[in-house]
Order: structure tokens, then sequence, then C-alpha cells
């Protein structure tokens, strides 16, 4: 299998290194925006969260600065240069890992998550890649799998994807979600024009 879809990141860790632009994010705001989003709709607190593509492991470090006492974090990211940084970073309750998610499905279940996270880690794989991710972590998830991506449903007014990363289709995501579980939420409302969506599922 390829792995085309961490090339972009690759690609930012020469020209970046660890530095924030590294994530391929527009800025610390849109990240910590999303990151909110997330927070007001799962309650972390007390939970084994795996967050899949967590880079620098700037999720564990926005919980802990907004005192969300999760029980256990782990992160994982295909870059090792992010991983060595998140592990320098001294996080509470938290560890990262290296490797591959889509190639080797079983990093999802280190530490027996409860939740699982996956903030902009999709936005640079093929279709059928992010069926299989989402396949792997919603079998790894114990309660929880939430995930964000740019929506194809976004006003005229969005901003234009012009790559590496693209829109993927919003429906099709949903009716994969309601085919797994009733109990779904969902959220495009946090940026102008709907630029980004948030899907929340939830065992039952």
């Amino acid at each position: 299998m390829s792995d085309k879809y961490l090339e972009p990141y690759r690609e930012s860790a020469e020209r970046h290194g660890t530095d924030f632009g590294v994530t391929l994010w527009a800025d610390e705001g849109t990240q910590r925006l999303r990151f909110k989003v997330f927070a007001q709709m799962c309650p972390f607190a007390g939970k084994r969260i795996l967050d899949a593509g967590c880079s620098r492991g700037d999720l564990a470090a926005y919980l802990i600065e907004h005192d969300i006492a999760y029980e256990h974090f782990v992160g994982v990211d295909g870059l090792d240069q992010v991983i060595e940084y998140a592990n320098g970073r001294g996080l509470a309750n938290s560890e990262f890992h290296a490797g591959d998610f889509l190639r080797n499905p079983g990093l999802l279940s280190v530490g027996e998550p409860d939740v699982i996270c996956i903030s902009g880690a999709l936005n640079t794989m093929t279709d059928s890649h992010v069926q299989q991710v989402l396949e792997s972590s919603w079998s790894a998830a114990r309660e929880v799998l939430m995930f964000n991506f740019l929506s194809n449903r976004a006003g005229s007014g969005a901003w234009l994807q012009l790559g590496p990363a693209r829109r993927l289709d919003t429906f099709k995501l949903m009716d994969w979600a309601l085919s797994k579980t009733w109990c779904v939420s969902f959220r495009q409302d946090y940026f102008k024009h709907g630029h980004d969506a948030t899907i929340l599922m939830r065992k039952t």
C-alpha cells in the first residue's frame, strides 16, 4: 500500500521541522477551534483517548490547558520527528507512538481507548483509505469515534481547497456513520460558510 497520504506531512516537516506549520493547519486558531468543538461534543474527562494523527500532541496539550482531566492519552502519527517532539513535552498521563495506523490498524487499539479522535488526518487520504481508517477506528473505540474533515457541502463563500487537503463527501460520511449507529452528532457551524464538519458516533 502506498503511503502517499503522508507525503504532504513529510514535505511540511522538511520546511517547518516540529514547528506548528508541520500540522498543515492554517493557523493555531483554526486548530484550537476544532479541538474546542471536540471538547464540546464529547465529555473527555475520565476517558482513555487515542488521537489518530496526533502530530505534535497539541490535542492533549489543549485538554490539559483547559483542565479536562482525561484518564490516559495515546497519540499516534506517521512522522517520527513529531512523535519525538510530543514525547518531549512532558504532557501528563500521555504517550505517543510513531506508526502508520492505516497500514497497521492495530495501533488504534493501543491503550484500549474509550474515545478515538481524528482531527485533520483524513484530508489527504483517498476515499478508500478514509473508509479503511474509519472502519478500523470504529472497531477499536470502546465508546466514541469522532472525526473532522473539510466538508464538500460548505457554502459558496468557504475557503478554496487547492491541495494537499481536499473536501470529503459529507453525505456519504454521514450515511456511513448512521449505518453503524443511530447515535450520531453532526456539526458544521463553527467556521464561516461551513468550511469544516465534525461527526461524533457513540456506541450504545
